[in-house]
């Protein structure tokens, strides 16, 4: 069982189809062909916090920033992208973050990709 915040955020990431993991800017990063989600597990220029950063659909953003600004932020650099920031350090509920996790991964991977994993959760 995964304890640390790193190793549950890794399980989750790496349980979906055709993940990869590889350190960008010295922090775990996850990709399916292209970056869907970044770990910062230490925090990262003014966020001095566990965070990550990671892909949402359009208009989430917007929407999770504006009703709940304690747990979700505008990132720097990939934030004008429409990604997310997710706060790791205040009583995280692993199974939105679960989700959360996937929605990124939807929002990047193929269509073909999208459906082996919605073919396995039936």
């Amino acid at each position: 069982m995964a304890t640390s915040v790193e190793e549950r955020v890794r399980a989750i990431c790496m349980a979906l189809p055709e993940v990869t993991e590889k350190l960008s800017h010295g922090a775990p990063a996850f990709f399916v062909k292209k970056q869907f989600l970044m770990l910062w597990p230490h925090g990262h220029h003014d966020h001095h916090f566990p965070h990550l950063w990671c892909a949402a659909p359009v208009g989430a953003q917007d929407e999770l920033v504006d009703t709940e600004p304690d747990r979700f932020f505008r990132p720097p650099y990939v934030g004008g992208r429409g990604w997310i920031g997710v706060r790791l350090d205040r009583g995280v509920d692993w199974d939105e973050l679960a989700a959360v996790c996937t929605d990124a991964y939807r929002t990047i991977a193929s269509k073909k990709l999208v459906a082996e994993l919605d073919n396995a959760s039936t």
